[in-house]
């Protein structure tokens, strides 16, 4: 389709010419958008935060390394990457509520959180979740007893967020895959707890 002067160009056809001039002067590698394009779609989930946050529940040396290093800890599973470096894992207790937010775009850490969702990205939620945490986690279904201190967190480049929740109480007797299962994108994110149905 021929632009006609004035005409606005889609996000489609801009991303395709800035991609067009990057290969063109040589400063992306070939395949790299493929290859980014497959670890987004296969590899980067939050059941891999599910599955660090299970393995932490069970496991207390694991947990500890979690807690002093998250970066390494990860790398325990291969969940490394572009927005992977730096990971700090913010441990729930019974009086504090971490929540992770990015109050200047939507960065989260994806190779164990998986892409964020559409909610994360608005700047409503971003602003507000800053400014009136407790009320914002009510509306997404999350009451808190008045005892708890939520805490926002605010994701950047130097540190990629993860939350290590607490873990639910009647899950005493389940393994680490049936854990698992107990622990949403959300719940990493901290808007939410995992509950045993």
């Amino acid at each position: 389709m021929t632009q006609h002067a004035g005409t606005p160009s889609t996000p489609g056809e801009r991303a395709n010419a800035l991609l067009q001039v990057l290969k063109q002067k040589d400063l992306i590698p070939e395949g790299y958008i493929e290859h980014l394009t497959q670890l987004m779609a296969h590899q980067w989930s939050p059941d891999n935060g599910a599955r660090v946050v299970a393995k932490a529940w069970v496991d207390p040396q694991f947990r500890e390394l979690l807690l002093r290093d998250g970066t390494a800890a990860c790398a325990q599973f291969g969940y490394t990457g572009p927005q992977g470096e730096y990971i700090v894992a913010l441990e729930d207790t019974p009086t504090l509520k971490n929540v992770i937010v990015c109050s200047l775009c939507s960065c989260t850490n994806w190779p164990v959180l998986g892409l964020p969702p559409e909610w994360y990205k608005g700047f409503e939620f971003r602003a507000r979740l800053v400014r009136e945490g407790r009320t914002v986690l009510r509306e997404l279904g999350t009451q808190l007893p008045d005892e708890v201190t939520v805490k926002v967190w605010d994701t950047s480049a130097e540190s990629r967020y993860l939350v290590l929740p607490m873990r639910p109480v009647g899950s005493e007797s389940m393994d680490e895959e049936a854990l698992r299962k107990l622990i949403t994108k959300d719940a990493l994110i901290g808007v939410a707890l995992p509950r045993v149905a």
